[in-house]
């Protein structure tokens, strides 16, 4: 007994279901592997800064935020600017003490001169509504994994929750669209196999538009369904990450947990207040790095309301994704009492530990360097293109089935006529 029927159904019904999801993260994926380049392109007045003379300490730019709108925290701030480059601030509203919610300021970026300290632009990433060049790349990216749902019942991360659960659907079907490329039959051996599948690796190009339509479902797929896979699981693996993937991984595998998986998140309207400023924790952190033998200089250093911890990255100016995409090593204090709360260091630990800080690099195709990101950039077209051509052969084989129909009904009208007239 063939599983095809199955596997078909399988595939034709939840292909349907992810089509309009896939086409919209395809799409997004291929433009935002270039977030940064097109955000210099966009915004070259939010970016760039080219006063010249000594730049000025970060930690009184940050105060100094803070004092010109109450309302907000500065969450996050670079320790180490560029040659040329602005210093852009990461800020959150605090909570209202009548309303005991947070506030909303209406921005969450703030970019400033690194001498002068001039403030050269405001803005609200991630921001829905308007989309300008300001907001523009950041929107595409908090489309591409969340879809931009908003926040319902106190809760935030249902369009996270909801584009994970399709990538584990796509991580499944993968699985299920291979096998569907298989020959059917037996025989022949390996040469007799390969000559019944080898014609699923090509485009005939000579066929109906159908035929062509279909060519490129299928081969496509195959050729790069090794990419496919990866993108479709580590889309699954971020968006589900302490759902789901987190607590499977302690299960099979040596994971060391963060400190941040050794914590409840509190609401943004219910935030760990720090009774440590930032300056003690950037000290402890250097001093700590030194004693480790680290080499880099902090670069940032970022507060978690959620969480109650700092973290404190240690990398050279501009190098802040770290090799291959995964990020730099990090030291996390305690935002309450100050104390060391472990550490994070790129491409170390257990075999699972590795495994875990791949996912991103894999994703975004950053390991590879330009050349990943380039491949993640044609994969994203592929995954758009895929979803088209999916819905595509649905229909035209819809449209098929409803003419059977058609003609069976028609033949079986005449013939009940002639039975009656017996």
């Amino acid at each position: 007994m063939t599983l095809r029927p199955y596997f078909g159904f399988l595939h034709r019904w939840v292909g349907l279901l992810m089509a309009g999801f896939l086409f919209i993260s395809g799409v997004t994926g291929a433009v935002i592997s270039w977030d940064h380049e097109l955000d210099d392109l966009l915004n070259p007045h939010l970016m760039h800064a080219t006063t010249d003379g000594a730049p000025q300490s970060t930690l009184k730019l940050a105060a100094e935020i803070e004092a010109r709108d109450p309302r907000v925290q500065v969450t996050f701030l670079p320790l180490a600017p560029e040659p040329g480059e602005s210093l852009g601030f990461g800020v959150t509203g605090r909570v209202d003490p009548q309303t005991k919610r947070q506030i909303e300021p209406g921005y969450n970026q703030v970019f400033l001169d690194p001498v002068t300290g001039a403030e050269l632009g405001r803005r609200n990433w991630g921001a829905v509504w308007p989309i300008t060049t300001e907001s523009f790349v950041s929107f595409l990216y908090v489309l591409h994994y969340s879809l931009h749902i908003p926040e319902m019942w106190g809760i935030d991360r249902w369009g996270v929750w909801l584009m994970g659960a399709i990538a584990l659907l796509w991580t499944l079907d993968c699985f299920v669209g291979f096998y569907l490329t298989l020959p059917p039959g037996k025989g022949g051996g390996w040469r007799g196999f390969w000559s019944r599948w080898k014609p699923a690796w090509k485009i005939k190009t000579s066929g109906s538009a159908y035929r062509i339509n279909f060519d490129i479902h299928r081969a496509f797929s195959l050729w790069l369904w090794g990419v496919l896979f990866t993108v479709a699981f580590t889309a699954f693996s971020l968006n589900l990450y302490s759902e789901v993937f987190y607590p499977v991984m302690s299960k099979v595998s040596q994971v060391t947990p963060t400190p941040f998986d050794q914590r409840t998140p509190r609401s943004h309207h219910d935030p760990v207040v720090p009774k440590v400023a930032y300056a003690p924790v950037i000290a402890s952190a250097r001093a700590e790095a030194e004693r480790r033998g680290w080499k880099d200089p902090a670069g940032s250093v970022f507060y978690s309301p959620e969480f109650g911890i700092y973290g404190v990255s240690f990398f050279q100016p501009g190098a802040d994704h770290g090799a291959g995409g995964v990020g730099p090593a990090a030291l996390y204090f305690d935002g309450v009492d100050g104390r060391l709360l472990g550490e994070r260091q790129p491409w170390k630990g257990t075999a699972a530990d590795i495994f875990v800080q791949a996912q991103f690099p894999l994703h975004s195709g950053r390991i590879l360097g330009v050349p990943g990101r380039i491949l993640m950039s044609l994969t994203g077209a592929v995954v758009a293109a895929l979803s088209v051509t999916g819905v595509v052969i649905w229909w035209k084989k819809r449209q098929a089935r409803v003419l059977r129909r058609r003609r069976v009904a028609g033949a079986a009208i005449p013939a009940a006529a002639t039975q009656a007239a017996e």
